[in-house]
């Protein structure tokens, strides 16, 4: 089969499409057929080796990239019965260390780590959700604030922050977005109460203008740092997404970073939601698996809405 790997550290050109051996599933496991294959940041910090120089992967000959996956149950392994080939799944390989991720014909995963594909929507969509909504899902969590709270999302047009203002939402909580200032109305249809543009001077003044004392929380997906954390209330809590990214815990706020883990009955219920209307999945553009190295660029230099998602 074909696979996207690595063997040196570099930009979007030392990306190799390679065949491999068809990976078989151990107890436990389960291999998928891939459908289509979201492209993340941390693929692309992955690739340059900028998660390797700081600590966060051994050195190894070869690294497989991609995270996400969505496709069809093709075989499962000893011990599996509640997945059965021809089976349509999302799934998360939440592993840096491997030689084959989801950027290829086929992948083999713990089936603890998969999911029912939302009913009603493709594969390419389909395969935004595992990383991104399980990354807003379990900041959410780690923020832990009541319904009624207020809470600051940077970065709310992503594919991490979209999500983190719509599962807000439906949690009750009340959402300042701050995003680019052509995307109010995107981010107000997704649930923000409030809306902050990002080239605003003073971050933490527009949003203490909006919510007096400052917010409960932030969630802070565009990696802002102490300029987001200004505008949380001392003793509030702030959630950073993104390794190297969380601001000293001034003024009592409690600093947590999510460091994500696949969670298959979290996945099924956000792919439930998806599927109801509630989470909106968004592709930007679909590419053949050989134009990785493209997807890569084309993420790298910015301005997406939605994610790029290879289809092999």
């Amino acid at each position: 089969m074909r696979a996207v790997v690595v063997r040196e550290f570099g930009g979007p050109e030392v990306m190799e499409l390679v065949e491999v051996p068809l990976p078989q599933p151990g107890r436990g496991q389960v291999r998928v057929r891939v459908a289509a294959a979201a492209v993340n940041p941390v693929d692309a910090v992955t690739r340059s080796g900028l998660l390797a120089g700081a600590g966060l992967m051994a050195p190894r000959a070869v690294t497989g990239l991609g995270w996400d996956v969505a496709g069809t149950v093709e075989a499962v392994g000893p011990g599996v019965t509640e997945l059965a080939p021809g089976q349509r799944v999302v799934g998360l390989h939440d592993r840096l260390d491997t030689d084959l991720g989801t950027y290829a014909e086929h992948v083999v995963l713990d089936a603890g780590t998969l999911a029912p594909a939302p009913a009603g929507a493709g594969f390419a969509q389909a395969a935004t959700l595992p990383l991104n909504g399980l990354t807003a899902d379990q900041a959410l969590d780690l923020l832990g604030l009541p319904a009624g709270s207020t809470v600051l999302v940077t970065g709310a047009a992503g594919a991490v922050g979209g999500f983190v203002v719509e599962l807000a939402a439906l949690r009750g909580l009340r959402v300042v977005a701050l995003a680019g200032p052509d995307d109010e109305q995107l981010v107000r249809g997704l649930g923000a109460e409030w809306f902050v543009p990002r080239t605003a001077p003073d971050l933490a003044a527009a949003v203490r203008e909006l919510v007096p004392g400052g917010v409960d929380g932030a969630v802070d997906a565009a990696l802002l740092g102490v300029r987001a954390l200004g505008a949380v209330r001392g003793r509030g809590a702030f959630v950073a997404v993104a390794a190297g990214s969380a601001p000293p815990a001034l003024r009592g706020i409690r600093v947590t970073n999510v460091w994500i883990t696949a969670d298959g009955p979290a996945l099924t219920r956000l792919s439930a939601l998806a599927a109801d209307g509630r989470l909106t999945l968004r592709v930007a553009d679909t590419l053949p698996l050989e134009q990785a190295a493209d997807a890569h660029r084309r993420q790298e230099a910015g301005g997406l809405r939605g994610r790029l998602v290879l289809t092999p």
